[in-house]
């Protein structure tokens, strides 16, 4: 089935973030010490996904374009309000807690090359491999986040199933559109996309910047419609 591979990552997610809850009794220093330790990595897989670009102009103005698309639509505040709802619904007694827990972690997991690669791999080809790693890596950061952060990790599964399974049920028919160059040179320059934004991520947790991320999002779309320019070129 083709959403196999993203419904086993979400369901990671899940089981993962339920496992979070039962383990809370960390000491404090401890997760700030182990949320320190996962955006610092999160900074290096960032600043490495960033240097696989091949046209790093397409990235600088993706990034410049979707910043101003996503200021405009506001996508930060928007995300932010999904999680306070999701906080009203579950009376947290910690105002916000949820919300940052449901961004976070919603940026992390669906912001990155994995995410997009592996549900292509699902569509064109039924191969859940990359989608099955993805799962084990999310899962285990869903317990780290979880303990951290809170409850609102769990609900950053609807997302990531909707946005992976979007975009395998498109690739099914991806094929007979966009020839194998093209899709070749979208995928190195939204992943080198994707770094900068997974840079941002890690600076954010460290609490370095608050960098309104999510309302970079639409650069993924802008870097599609500008390697398509300079393909047709």
């Amino acid at each position: 089935m083709v959403l196999t591979g993203t419904l086993v990552n979400g369901l990671a997610i899940i089981v993962a973030a339920c496992i979070g809850l039962l383990v809370r009794g960390i000491p404090e220093r401890v997760k700030t010490t182990v949320m320190q330790a996962i955006a610092l990595a999160v900074v290096v897989l960032g600043i490495d996904m960033g240097l696989k670009s091949e046209q790093f102009l397409v990235v600088i103005g993706s990034l410049v374009i979707g910043g101003l698309i996503g200021e405009k639509l506001d996508l930060e505040k928007r995300l932010n309000q999904v999680g306070a709802f999701i906080e009203r619904k579950l009376g947290s007694k910690e105002e916000g807690s949820v919300a940052k827990a449901f961004v976070t972690t919603t940026l992390i997991y669906v912001v990155g090359a994995m995410a997009v690669l592996g549900a292509l791999d699902s569509g064109l080809r039924g191969d859940h491999s990359v989608l099955y790693t993805k799962a084990m890596l999310d899962g285990f950061s869903a317990i780290i986040f979880t303990s951290t952060l809170g409850i609102g990790v769990i609900f950053s599964a609807i997302p990531v199933v909707l946005y992976q399974g979007g975009i395998a049920i498109l690739a099914t028919q991806i094929n007979a559109y966009v020839p194998s160059e093209l899709m070749d040179m979208f995928i190195v320059e939204m992943t080198a996309t994707g770094g900068v934004m997974i840079v941002a991520i890690g600076l954010n947790i460290l609490g370095i910047l608050q960098i309104r991320v999510a309302n970079l999002l639409p650069s993924i779309l802008v870097v599609a419609v500008l390697v398509t320019g300079i393909y047709l070129i």
